[in-house]
């Protein structure tokens, strides 16, 4: 019984050292998670949103652009036409949104 609980402890020590290790990217990854926005490194805002005009019924409209997505486009529908808009982000070097550009899907 000893033996048994000293394996447990032995075990247990070894996953500690072992999740300390770990860093940030890993345990995101490791989880499926998002990057998370840390707003002291510099990489410009998490999210902006950007005036513009749907190609359909040219309505004004907002939209909300996501930096920290991996891609660059998305579908969004009209707030008043409801018809979809493919939205396509640009951006700098260091993550800053530099363009969005509306197309049509049909």
């Amino acid at each position: 019984m000893v033996r048994m609980k000293r394996r447990k402890a032995i075990e247990l020590e070894q996953l500690r050292r072992r999740m300390a290790r770990l860093d940030s990217s890993s345990i995101d990854q490791l989880y499926g998670l998002e990057p998370v926005y840390e707003p002291a490194s510099g990489h410009g805002r998490p999210e902006e949103f950007v005036a513009v005009q749907c190609p359909y019924c040219g309505e004004r409209l907002e939209t909300r652009v996501d930096s920290t997505a991996e891609e660059p486009s998305y579908i969004e529908d009209c707030e008043v036409c409801c018809r979809p808009i493919e939205f396509v982000s640009e951006r700098e070097t260091d993550g800053a949104l530099s363009a969005l550009k509306v197309r049509r899907l049909d």
